[in-house]
Order: structure tokens, then C-alpha cells, then sequence
């Protein structure tokens, strides 16, 4: 197996490979159209999110057996088209899922006593406790929609703040277990306190937290997009906030990202300036499955699931 590797990961990857037998070669920096000229040459490729793995890209591609995507979301590769032409597709869900539900509840805990807000006011010599008193989790029902890898391990991390329940909402049936009850839309727009996003970016999540979603709930919710940027429309998420249809917001992700984690955002809209001046917002940079731990996991079940299909 002749192997290009895209993206920097854990090194244990190229190591394991080369236990293996494997040929890595390491290509970080070129264009999407110079890979694809050398790209017939390789057996498998091994990425994250640098660029698209569409059609054009999988025709020159004519001896690639499989794809090595070193994260959870399959979004920037055409599944179909890779299916059609047999290549297998590794993703990693089960790498980062505890980073994910871990950061998911300190962007709670944060949000419901203020503490980002706290500290940047304490920094300041500002020492004011009224303004910052918190809400407290207990009793809370939160609603986590999209319960696979990602939504299963928050739930878990719920159980012990003595929560008045968890519910879940996917459009897979039968997905709910111990931790959290699975409703339909209408039950979880009726009661959910909390509202976590744990879906993959798809033609149907694009875009399902808008204004209409939002007013459909009974009551004010707290919301947490630990998922993907595009779920969520910024300006309708804006005017909630300002109408408190939402009560805070924590996102690791932003409608405005580029699909590089690398990269910054394209454009600064006046939502987005909104978001940053928001006392009851706290943002972080795409950084929920981003802990030293889940970048050795998520390379070790890549070389796992590799190695159980081809070795």
C-alpha cells in the first residue's frame, strides 16, 4: 500500500502504517490540483478537512482503495461517488467523542454562571457578584439533537448533575438508551431547557436552527453548538438572543468558518460582531475534539479500522 498523507496527525499513524508495510509519503502543503495529478500513484490518502475529496478528485484517483478522514464529519468528501467506486471510507467518531462531550459541558457550566464573563470582569478590577450570579443544571431538562458518538457522550457526562432528565431527538429510530429518552420534535421543543447540536453537516442539518425552530419551542433554552458551523443560521441565532428566545449561546463552531481548520473566517458580518460583544456568549475555535488524548485516538482508529479491512 502506497500511502499520501494530507494533514499532520499523530505520528503513531505514519509509524503504525510503516509496521504495517505501508509506503507514506507526506504532501502538507500543495494545491488540490497537484495532488491530483500524482494522485493516481497512491492506494489510500489520509486527511482531515484541507480540501475537497469530490468527483474530479476520486476519477484521477484510479488505484485508491481507501480515504483516512482523521476526524468525525464525512462532509468534504462525495460518499456516494466514493462508494460507487469502491473506496473505503475511514472516519473517526469514536476518537474524539469524549473530547467533544467534556468541552460541551464546560461550555454549559460556564455559560450558566457566568464564568467567562466572571473572569474577563475580574481581569478588569471589576468585582461584581449580583451581576454575575448563576443558574444552576439541577432540575434542568436538556435536549440533545443528533444522538450518535458525539450526542451519546454528553449525555453521559450529564448523569451526574442530577438533571430533571435527558431527552434526544435523530431521525434514526430506537437511539435512545440509560442516559437519555428519545422524543419526537414536538416533545423536545416542549420541554428542553438546554439544546445541544451533535449532528453531521448535511442537506437537512444546513441551516435547522432558525427563527421558525427557535419560536417553536414552549420556553427559553440555553444553546450549545459543539457540531457544525452551517447548522446554525447567525443572524437568526442573533435575534434570538436579543429577543431572549435564547438565553446564551456556546459555540465551537460558526456558520463563517472556512472548511480548514487552519483557516479564519471569510467574512466578519454584524452578526458575527454581535456574537463577540455578547456578554452571554462564549465561543471557542473549533476546538471541542481537539485535546492532546482524542488526536492519538483519533489516529489510532484510523489505523485500526484500516488495518481490520485490509491487513
Amino acid at each position: 500500500m502506497k500511502v499520501l498523507h494530507l494533514d499532520t496527525n499523530h505520528p503513531l499513524l505514519i509509524q503504525q502504517f510503516n509496521e504495517l508495510g505501508f509506503e507514506n509519503h507526506e504532501d502538507y502543503t500543495s494545491s488540490k490540483e497537484a495532488v491530483e495529478k500524482k494522485i493516481h500513484e497512491y492506494d489510500g490518502i489520509v486527511l482531515r478537512s484541507r480540501f475537497p475529496i469530490d468527483k474530479q478528485f476520486l476519477d484521477a484517483a484510479t488505484n485508491l482503495k481507501f480515504i483516512g478522514r482523521v476526524g468525525a464529519g464525512l462532509e468534504n468528501i462525495d460518499l456516494k461517488y466514493a462508494k460507487e467506486k469502491n473506496v473505503f471510507l475511514a472516519s473517526a467518531p469514536e476518537g474524539n467523542r469524549n473530547a467533544v462531550g467534556e468541552h460541551a459541558m464546560g461550555m454549559l457550566l460556564s455559560l450558566l454562571n457566568k464564568m467567562h464573563k466572571a473572569h474577563r470582569e475580574v481581569r478588569k478590577g471589576i468585582w461584581d457578584r449580583e451581576g454575575n450570579r448563576g443558574t444552576e443544571l439541577e432540575g434542568k431538562t436538556v435536549g440533545i439533537i443528533g444522538y450518535g458518538n458525539m450526542g451519546k457522550a454528553f449525555a453521559q457526562k450529564l448523569m451526574g448533575f442530577n438533571v430533571k432528565e435527558v431527552i434526544c431527538y435523530d431521525i434514526v429510530g430506537g437511539v435512545g438508551d440509560d442516559n437519555a429518552r428519545q422524543v419526537g420534535i414536538l416533545e423536545f421543543q416542549q420541554h428542553s431547557d438546554v439544546v445541544s447540536l451533535h449532528v453531521p453537516e448535511t442537506a437537512s442539518t444546513v441551516g435547522m436552527i432558525d427563527t421558525e425552530f427557535i419560536n417553536a419551542f414552549q420556553k427559553p433554552f440555553w444553546l450549545l453548538n459543539t457540531a457544525r458551523g452551517k447548522c446554525v443560521k447567525t443572524d437568526d441565532l442573533v435575534d434570538a438572543l436579543k429577543n431572549e428566545k435564547i438565553l446564551g449561546a456556546g459555540l465551537d463552531v460558526l456558520e463563517y468558518e472556512k472548511k480548514s481548520f487552519e483557516d479564519w473566517f471569510t467574512r466578519k458580518p454584524k452578526s458575527f460582531k454581535y456574537l463577540r460583544k455578547a456578554k452571554n456568549v462564549l465561543m471557542t475555535p473549533h476546538v471541542a475534539g481537539w485535546t492532546v488524548e482524542s488526536k492519538e485516538k483519533l489516529a489510532q482508529t484510523i489505523v485500526d479500522k484500516i488495518k481490520a479491512e485490509f491487513c
